[in-house]
This record gives C-alpha cells, sequence and structure tokens, in this order.
C-alpha cells in the first residue's frame, strides 16, 4: 500500500485540485480513496483504477455542495468576485432567467432545467432526453457560453 500511495499520490492530488481547486479538500478526497483501498484489502490497484476513483469522489463531493457552493466549486469562482451574501442577487439571476429564456435553443433549456433546477446528472439527463452525455455537455457548454458573453455585455 506504501509504494502505491508514493507512486501515485501525486497525480491523484493534481487530479483532485483540478477538479475541486481546494487543497484541503483534494487531499482529504485522496486519502479517502486510500482509506478505501486499505479496508477493501486492494493494495494493487491500477493507475487507471485510481484516478476514477478520485474524480468519482470529487464529483460526489461537488453534487453534496450547495447550488451557490457548487457553482463555487466547478467554475472557481474567487471569494473577492463575491459580494458577502449576495451572489448571485436577484437582478442577476432575472438576468440569467431573461438569457436562458430568450437567448438558448429549446435543446439547451431543457438541458439547463435538467441540470441546475432538477439538480439531474448528465448521465440522467441524457437517459432523459435520449441524448448522448456528450451532447449533454456540449448544450451546457453553450449555454455557459451564452450566459457569460450577455452577463458580461450588461456589467
Amino acid at each position: 500500500m506504501e509504494q502505491l500511495f508514493r507512486r501515485h499520490y501525486t497525480a491523484m492530488f493534481r487530479l483532485a485540485m483540478l477538479i475541486l481547486h481546494d487543497e484541503d479538500t483534494a487531499r482529504d478526497v485522496v486519502h479517502d480513496v486510500f482509506e478505501a483501498l486499505l479496508a477493501a484489502g486492494k493494495p494493487d490497484a491500477s493507475e487507471a483504477y485510481l484516478m476514477t476513483a478520485v474524480r468519482n469522489r470529487c464529483l460526489k463531493y461537488i453534487r453534496s455542495l450547495s447550488a451557490e457552493a457548487r457553482m463555487k466549486a466547478v467554475y472557481y469562482v474567487s471569494e473577492l468576485e463575491i459580494a458577502d451574501g449576495g451572489w448571485p442577487d436577484e437582478a442577476t439571476v432575472g438576468m440569467i432567467r431573461t438569457v436562458i429564456a430568450n437567448d438558448l435553443s429549446a435543446a439547451c433549456r431543457r438541458v439547463v432545467n435538467l441540470r441546475f433546477t432538477e439538480g439531474k446528472t448528465y448521465e440522467e439527463i441524457a437517459r432523459t432526453l435520449n441524448i448522448s452525455k456528450v451532447a449533454v455537455y456540449k448544450h451546457l457548454r453553450r449555454a455557459i457560453d451564452v450566459l457569460r458573453e450577455k452577463l458580461s455585455q450588461n456589467g
């Protein structure tokens, strides 16, 4: 187990940091993966298994957060960019809703609604709409790009 830890810890920690952007939480996630391996008696796990385990635990952690904390974690918004207790304010939420209603395609709107209003995973959205997970990602990416563009135009 010690050799496994020494060989893979750095890469696992780096992956957790890329996803979570929080050193303490990333460290905890990696340690949790090794703790689970130890409890399961799997001292010979492959690198692919370890990296997948880290990714899955990071995503599980993000899903467990509140909506605001999830947005900060996923988009790594600096605390300096967020007004104390006022993010997002009602005017911003209204602008976001307007952009979603007026500037997104019907397919993008459905995906955004399922993801952010109903809290469904990419896989659940793909099954619900009978599309691939890649298509779900592309719709969300497009929606985020449109939102960023429209919100930056309006300050």
